[in-house]
C-alpha cells in the first residue's frame, strides 16, 4: 500500500549516460538522485521509513498528509559573506538555496494521529500504521408500499 510517488524520479538505470555524455561537463539542472534516499521496511503494525536529509535540521523538514498521500518536503538556505573591513567591498560572496520533497501513497484511510515521526542525526523516522480500507456500508431504506 505504502508506494513511492514516481513523479520528478528517474525510473530507469542511468547506466549508459557517461557514454551519452561529454566528460568534464556538470549538469546543475539534473536532480540528485541521492535527495532523500529512503528505506522503506513493512512491519505487522504498519510501515517504517528512514529518509537520509543530511545536512537539514529538524526545522527545516515539513511532513503534510492530504487525500491519502504523505508528502515530505525539506528547505535549506544558506549565505556566506566575507567583507573586507577596511574598504567594506565584498571579497566573497555565495549564496544556496535548494528544496527537495517525496510524496508516498499511505491510503486514505491513514490520519495524522496514525503517523508517527522523529528527526535525529540527518534521519527522518517516520512509523505509519497499517489501515485496511473498511467496506462501503449499504444503507437499504423500506419503502411503504400502499395498497
Amino acid at each position: 500500500m505504502l508506494m513511492p510517488s514516481i513523479f520528478g524520479e528517474n525510473l530507469f538505470d542511468d547506466l549508459f549516460d557517461d557514454f551519452a555524455r561529454p566528460m568534464n561537463v556538470v549538469h546543475y539542472a539534473t536532480p540528485t538522485p541521492s535527495a532523500m534516499k529512503t528505506d522503506v521496511k513493512e512491519t505487522d503494525a504498519g510501515y517504517e521509513l528512514d529518509i537520509d536529509l543530511p545536512g537539514y535540521k529538524k526545522e527545516d523538514v515539513k511532513a503534510e498528509l492530504k487525500d491519502g498521500y504523505m508528502t515530505i518536503s525539506a528547505e535549506k538556505k544558506s549565505e556566506n559573506d566575507e567583507k573586507d573591513d577596511k574598504s567594506g567591498k565584498y571579497l566573497r560572496r555565495e549564496r544556496y538555496y535548494g528544496s527537495c520533497s517525496r510524496s508516498f501513497y499511505v491510503g486514505e484511510e491513514v490520519t495524522e494521529e496514525d503517523i508517527k515521526a522523529k528527526f535525529e542525526d540527518g534521519i527522518l523516522k517516520i512509523s505509519v500504521q497499517k489501515k485496511e480500507p473498511q467496506p462501503a456500508v449499504e444503507q437499504t431504506k423500506t419503502i411503504a408500499i400502499e395498497g
